[in-house]
């Protein structure tokens, strides 16, 4: 891997975004992948929906969403019309069967199911959520109808070059785990996490992990989930993704790898106003490893956007980037901000010195 990585921001201006945002997938060797954070296309937005079309959510960021080799998102809610509902628990979820082929309409290839959602509406919801990413044909990890199931790597090839993808819930329910008599998520245990980047570093060129976990609204990563990053990536991995805050956290380079610790909400279905920024990462890969880290700032606030997460080219966008790169200095990284004609800034190494005083400057 490269051992110097880039971080930039595009802030495309409308008139440039085909050519700039969302260029038609290079044929070169590159590898370009995309992810996002919670997507939970129910409750409020199901109006919307129901007026517009299951693919409602992802029609202003469709075409960026199609630009990469594979595209991730959080499924955060089964895909069932199970009316077997988790009863031990205030909030429960549950989206259109549809809503897989809308997925996979607007570019996602691979879905985390790993997360405190997933088992709302027992084994039953789970089974019919499987059922339709596999008629959709979109990739998922993170849940099965056994813990073997459940910890399934998906292992798949883009331009010559085999990538596994794993994903691991943190959160609660416990009983939403799963064992070897019942279907679950994913736990992520450390003797699995371990265990299986090291089945998969065996079989595959590039390793990417998600994780639920952290707690919601909260900007700084926990020390486990530093932890669990840090292991992930010295036994094999090389992106980890992290999702549950439905907030931003900051980004970290460790080895040769990298962390985005929280990406924060995408298509959403509630009115909130703590979760209203958010980001797409970029990533773009090559023979050498990791050699470019985007982050494309969006606006998910549902008061302006209506559940449909759009790109930002304005003064918003940039306070975005701003506060992201706030988040990620006392993690040894900084964000520059490009302009729209999509310059690419080095990262500057920070000092002991910098990374504390970052910090404080932060209020962290």
């Amino acid at each position: 891997m490269k051992k110097y990585l880039f971080v930039a921001v595009y802030m495309a201006i409308v008139l440039f975004l085909p050519f700039n945002l969302f260029a038609e997938k290079n044929e070169k060797k590159e590898i370009v992948l995309l992810a996002v954070g919670d997507i939970m296309p129910t409750a409020r937005v199901l109006p919307f929906i129901e007026k517009h079309g299951y693919d409602y959510p992802y029609r202003s960021t469709m075409e960026l969403l199609k630009s990469g080799d594979l595209t991730i998102g959080n499924m955060e809610a089964p895909l069932t019309t199970s009316d077997g509902r988790y009863e031990n628990k205030k909030y429960t979820f549950k989206a259109p069967v549809e809503t897989a082929i809308a997925l996979k309409s607007a570019g996602f290839t691979h879905l985390s199911l790993a997360n405190n959602h997933m088992m709302d509406y027992g084994i039953d919801g789970l089974t019919a959520t499987l059922k339709a990413l596999d008629d959709a044909k979109l990739n998922y990890a993170g849940a099965g109808r056994d813990l073997s199931e459940a910890r399934r790597i998906s292992y798949f090839e883009v331009k010559g070059k085999k990538i596994a993808f794993l994903s691991y819930s943190k959160t609660y329910p416990f009983e939403f785990y799963a064992t070897k008599e019942k279907g679950g998520t994913a736990p992520g245990y450390v003797a699995y996490v371990k265990r299986d980047i090291r089945k998969a570093r065996k079989e595959s060129d590039i390793i990417i992990v998600a994780f639920h976990w952290g707690a919601e609204k909260m900007e700084t990563p926990k020390d486990y989930q530093r932890e669990l990053a840090h292991l992930s990536i010295d036994n094999g991995a090389d992106i980890v993704l992290g999702h549950h805050p439905h907030v931003l956290q900051g980004i970290e380079y460790y080895g040769e790898g990298v962390i985005f610790y929280s990406l924060g909400n995408f298509a959403f279905g509630s009115y909130s106003k703590s979760a209203t920024e958010s980001i797409v990462a970029r990533i773009t890969m090559d023979e050498g490893g990791i050699s470019k880290v985007e982050a494309l700032p969006i606006n998910v606030n549902n008061y302006e956007v209506h559940f449909q997460p759009k790109l930002l080219s304005d003064r918003k966008g940039e306070q975005i980037i701003q506060r992201l790169s706030q988040l990620s200095e006392p993690l040894g990284s900084r964000l520059i901000f490009a302009a729209p004609s999509g310059r690419v800034s080095k990262i500057e190494k920070l000092s002991m010195k910098e990374a504390i005083d970052s910090k404080r400057s932060s209020g962290n």
